[in-house]
């Protein structure tokens, strides 16, 4: 008896792996979403709070790839993405001039900010706008660690060496091809100046000991963009699915999501649909 009830609880979990195995397989070939990211939003861990309230609400599993925005966009164009969720205006308004990406809108907004060592031997916490604390930078040759990867935090930062007049380059200047958490580790290890978005700054900020030297410019508004991929252009765009996160992030219970997102008290996203 005791053999023959042991042999009912095997045969029993064996037809549950088994349906279990075919419902994986039924999701990851028909209910599967994937969102292509910036490495500062993933650190911020604001997705783990979206996602699973949306994964359980529509039954589509969302796979996140989180890399820079241009490394984002170069999915897109290849198909190897569904949607897209990040922070470079006019690469965005671009990848949808020429047919790659539909349904754009505005998500959120945070800001860039400028990290240094306590020194901050370049003085920045002197500086006037950020232009000028580019210059600075520059002036003293002071090591500024760059991401270097064509990231939407990468281009700020060429847009704003270029507006300073300044031509980076030299032992005072360093890329490591990185995305955002990582370059910052990078700086910190070596006291360097870098230029970060303030989520992945308030993710890191016990870990680290750089410490803010120039925020407020204008020039550091950092907006984010969602867009669906176009199905025209790809036949295995999940678009349906897309088109219901988009939704859903942008929808008065996304929003919220994003505006209550805190680490240390401060919130890390302002939402633009409430």
């Amino acid at each position: 008896m005791l053999k023959t009830s042991i042999m009912y609880i095997i045969i029993g979990i064996i037809i549950l792996l088994l349906i279990g195995g075919i419902k994986d397989r039924y999701i990851g070939s028909n209910e599967r979403l994937i969102l292509a990211t910036t490495t500062s939003t993933d650190n911020s861990a604001l997705l783990d709070k979206l996602i699973p309230i949306f994964e359980e609400k529509e039954g589509i599993r969302v796979d996140v790839v989180a890399v820079g925005t241009g490394k984002a966009l170069e999915l897109g164009r290849s198909g190897d993405s569904d949607l897209l969720l990040v922070h470079d205006e006019k690469s965005e308004l671009e990848f949808i001039e020429q047919g790659y990406g539909i349904d754009r809108y505005k998500v959120m907004y945070n800001d860039f900010i400028v990290l240094g060592p306590k020194g901050d031997p370049s003085h920045l916490k002197g500086a006037t706008s950020v232009v000028e604390a580019f210059k600075m930078i520059n002036k003293g040759q002071s090591l500024f660690i760059s991401r270097g990867d064509y990231s939407g935090t990468h281009k700020q930062e060429l847009f704003l060496w270029d507006i300073a007049g300044v031509k980076p380059e030299g032992n005072w200047y360093q890329e490591v091809g990185q995305g955002m958490g990582s370059t910052l580790m990078v700086a910190n290890e070596k006291e360097a100046y870098i230029l970060i978005d303030r989520s992945t700054y308030l993710a890191y900020r016990a870990d680290i000991d750089l410490e803010i030297v120039f925020e407020g410019d204008s020039l550091l508004y950092n907006l984010y963009g969602i867009m669906a991929v176009n199905p025209n252009r790809h036949d295995n765009i999940n678009y349906k699915g897309a088109t219901k996160f988009i939704k859903f992030i942008v929808s008065q219970k996304g929003q919220e999501i994003i505006r209550d997102h805190k680490i240390f008290g401060e919130r890390l996203f302002n939402p633009l649909n409430l």
